[in-house]
């Protein structure tokens, strides 16, 4: 006698199928799994939160020359003018309701070739910057610190020449079109260049934007001041070529220099586009040029 196969109960009305009740288990730990996953790349975790951003090559270089500008000018040394060599690594942090901050490491070079020649200096110099760009709005927040300048006596010796230099002149200084039409600058008139250099520094920097940045193209006029005190006293007026836009600013921009001393800079701009006018007025910093802040 065989014994006899039990069967499977029936199921009863209502009772789920083997195989629907395991898509149900599988779709429940599916949609668990997603919600305690993280963010994958470009999807950021919280809107509310600044998102990291990889940056253009743009805001990099944007950020370097602002950070120069505003170095330049508060160094308030025409023997300590640096120019941008190269952008060497960088991140911008994006915040849609602030702005974009951005930090980097650039290395930059004597702004006057001729001098390093002769004297064989070190070409290159190394600059770490924080630069907060306000929206669309100007004047970037920035600290940077920058090092292998030029040696603190040795940039003391060139300013004081170039002082005694300007106070020698047997009459004011009133000069035009540097450099002239063929981009020529006479030696006689480089120094009043690079004091110009120095006051349209601050200019530049407080004209920046996240989007707009600024050349100094010309000086069409040079009037220098006598004055009953040390100070250097001149008047210029610079042609600013101002990118992505490709407008030619006119400012006129007022400097008091004394070597060692706060530069003083006033200016006004004409914004020839929107026929609106900008000024500022500064008294710089006479602090060593390795670390300035403006945050």
């Amino acid at each position: 006698m065989q014994p006899r196969r039990l069967q499977p109960p029936a199921p009863r009305p209502g009772d789920p199928r083997p195989a629907a009740g395991l898509l149900a288990l599988l779709l429940l730990l599916a949609l668990q799994g997603a919600a305690t996953m993280p963010a994958g790349p470009g999807e950021p975790e919280d809107p509310e939160q600044p998102q990291e951003a990889r940056p253009p090559r743009g805001i990099l270089q944007q950020a370097a020359r602002a950070a120069l500008h505003f170095f330049n000018f508060r160094a308030g040394s025409p023997s300590a003018l640096r120019a941008l060599a190269a952008v060497q690594e960088g991140r911008a942090r994006v915040d849609p309701k602030r702005g974009c901050k951005v930090d980097l490491v650039f290395s930059t070079e004597r702004y006057n070739q001729e001098s390093l020649l002769k004297e064989g200096e070190e070409r290159l110099g190394k600059c770490s910057a924080h630069v907060f760009f306000k929206n669309q709005k100007p004047r970037p927040a920035i600290n940077v610190t920058c090092t292998r300048l030029t040696e603190k006596k040795k940039r003391q010796q060139d300013d004081y020449l170039l002082y005694k230099q300007m106070k020698q002149l047997k009459n004011p200084l009133d000069a035009a079109s540097i450099p002239d039409s063929h981009g020529h600058i006479d030696p006689s008139l480089k120094p009043i260049w690079d004091l110009a250099f120095l006051g349209s520094s601050y200019v530049m920097w407080e004209k920046t934007t996240q989007f707009l940045h600024y050349y100094l193209v010309q000086l069409t006029s040079v009037k220098q001041w006598e004055t009953n005190d040390d100070a250097i006293d001149f008047d210029y007026t610079v042609l600013l070529h101002e990118f992505p836009t490709q407008e030619i600013i006119p400012c006129r921009i007022h400097l008091l220099w004394y070597p060692g001393k706060p530069l003083k800079v006033k200016y006004h701009c004409q914004e020839l586009q929107t026929s609106e006018e900008a000024s500022g007025t500064v008294e710089g910093s006479a602090v060593e040029p390795t670390e300035l802040s403006n945050f």
